[in-house]
């Protein structure tokens, strides 16, 4: 299996090569460039599939990085996670707005970090063209319609509930936790939260009706969708 390309913009070549360490140990292909203008030449010679950027840089600083590759067509979708020691939340919001998906400040758990770069990198993972079925056959998710529908009849969700709904459906049977389901439907609510979670799973169970039964809570982590027709329908 090819690893993943990832690009880390760092200029403390300490924290650079501990990243480095932490994400090829994960099957991770790394580079590292040490300022904002070797950053935009790596990306321009060999685009990654997620970059590791730094603000604090010799040259030109994360903000203008980021800046500069989200206003290129060909660059605007890699995905960013900015890691710095500038957490004030005015520069978490800078940041934000400029396009990163993600922000980490330092010091930082390594495997928080790699658990991160996982998480942007499924959510750029392209959404299935084909409808997904589920127990049985019972349920069909039609990704290109945004709709679901239960033994042929078209269930009303919001776009939250849907989000939620194919997310765990992309790989039944694997547990998801809560601040994995907010990462996967961020920007479709304001609002959401780890918490905030449970009360559209709970929603979402409600309109499934008896094949809300799939929806199965996992205590103490979070959710996974059985491919399994609900005990009830059986």
């Amino acid at each position: 299996m090819a690893r993943v390309p990832v690009l880390i913009v760092e200029d403390d070549a300490d924290i650079a090569n501990l990243i480095r360490f932490h994400l090829e140990r994960e099957g991770f292909a790394t580079r590292i460039a040490a300022s904002g203008t070797a950053a935009l030449a790596a990306v321009e010679r060999e685009p990654p599939q997620a970059i590791l950027l730094d603000i604090m840089l010799p040259d030109l600083d994360g903000f203008d990085v980021c800046r500069r590759l989200k206003r290129g067509a060909a660059t605007r979708d890699i995905p960013i996670v900015m890691v710095t020691s500038k957490g004030e939340e005015s520069d978490v919001v800078v940041g934000l707005e400029l396009g990163a998906e993600d922000y980490i400040t330092k010091p930082f758990s390594p495997k928080v970090l790699v658990a991160r770069v996982r998480a942007v990198l499924r959510r750029h993972e392209p959404e299935p063209t084909g409808q997904i079925s589920l127990a049985g056959g019972d349920m069909l998710i039609d990704p290109a319609r945004h709709a679901v529908r239960i033994h042929g009849e078209e269930v009303e969700l919001t776009l939250t509930q849907y989000k939620l709904l194919a997310y765990l459906a992309s790989r039944p049977g694997f547990v998801r936790t809560r601040d994995q389901m907010v990462a996967a439907v961020r920007g479709e609510d304001a609002v959401l939260s780890s918490r905030a979670i449970d009360v559209h799973i709970a929603a979402l169970r409600a309109k499934l009706g008896a094949m809300g039964e799939i929806v199965e809570t996992v205590r103490g982590v979070g959710y996974r969708l059985s491919d399994q027709r609900p005990a009830s329908l059986r």
